[in-house]
């Protein structure tokens, strides 16, 4: 597991992240989300002890980041966004090099590269140059470089940055496989693929976690009013104004007369279904309901809510 205290990194004056705790058990993927320069990084750097922080600890399984660095990376696998390959190697030699790296020689390189190759789907490329294989094959390269001394660890630092809707893909179904086994931690600002594949999502803004949970979690925390997008035709000026009046619960944000139609934009809380006095309200009035459309709080509307603050136009 990892357990997260007080962690806080400087640079100079600059306070990149800032006093965080969090912790993940084994079996879990979790996804670390934030903007470009929110501290994901550089988090990700300590934890993996790349970088020293300033203040606070990390543990990896009960061991501590400060007194066992080497230790601990041996239970890490860490691909960051840089993808560290060598282009004139093959994929063969690559992987024997990382392998050499981490003293895993004869059979034992054998047995790992076996492992590897088969796990990320290697089969057909282990005798290419790594300069010839797609970006999809490059980032499975990579992956299988971080797994080839098999770690309880996986942490994966924009793993699908850079890929085509069918490798982004490919790449999710292998962390998920992966997740039944290690604990992964991957980052990302992709906000769809972090839906997609882990169990718990962790938001980080300025160098501060401001959520923390599953997507049900985060979806109930954050809950906001629901809105309605109405199309509808024959809505005479009357029975648009009296329409809050009309129909309890509901705020009307927004009336937009068009050539043969207006289209009404409606709020109200998630706590309350007011369509049925809404519809109840059009047949009274004479209204044609051409379209009918709510939409509520989903992970992006959360995302740009926690990581707005803050902020201030240039």
């Amino acid at each position: 597991m990892i357990k997260v205290q007080d962690l806080s990194k400087n640079y100079g004056d600059v306070q990149a992240v800032k006093s965080i705790d969090f912790e993940i058990d084994d079996g879990e993927i979790v996804g670390f989300l934030g903007e470009n320069g929110a501290g994901k990084t550089t988090t990700l750097k300590m934890l993996t002890g790349y970088l020293a922080p300033t203040a606070g600890n990390v543990q990896i399984n009960d061991l501590n980041i400060n007194d066992s660095a080497l230790e601990i990376q041996k239970q890490i696998g860490y691909l960051p966004e840089l993808n560290p390959l060598y282009p004139e190697m093959s994929v063969y030699e690559y992987l024997e090099f990382i392998a050499r790296v981490r003293n895993i020689t004869g059979k034992n390189f054998r047995e790992a590269l076996i492992r590897v190759v088969d796990r990320c789907g290697l089969q057909g490329v282990v005798h290419k140059e790594v300069s010839s294989c797609s970006k999809g094959y490059k980032q499975r390269i990579g992956l299988a470089g971080s797994m080839i001394h098999d770690p309880k660890i996986l942490i994966l630092d924009e793993p699908v940055t850079g890929l085509d809707p069918n490798q982004i893909v490919e790449i999710r179904e292998l962390i998920k496989s992966l997740g039944r086994e290690k604990l992964v931690l991957m980052s990302s600002h992709i906000l769809q693929e972090i839906q997609a594949t882990v169990d718990r999502i962790m938001i980080i803004h300025q160098g501060e976690i401001v959520a923390n949970g599953t997507n049900d979690e985060l979806m109930s925390s954050f809950k906001g009013n629901t809105i309605l997008n109405l199309e509808v035709r024959n809505a005479n000026e009357n029975s648009l104004k009296d329409l809050s009046v009309g129909v309890p619960n509901i705020d009307v944000s927004n009336i937009e007369e068009k050539k043969d139609h207006h289209l009404i934009q409606l709020e109200y809380s998630q706590e309350v279904d007011p369509r049925e006095n809404l519809f109840n309200y059009a047949v009274s009035s004479g209204w044609v309901i051409l379209k009918m459309t709510p939409t509520t709080t989903d992970l992006e509307d959360i995302f740009r809510k926690l990581t707005m603050e803050g902020k201030t136009d240039a």
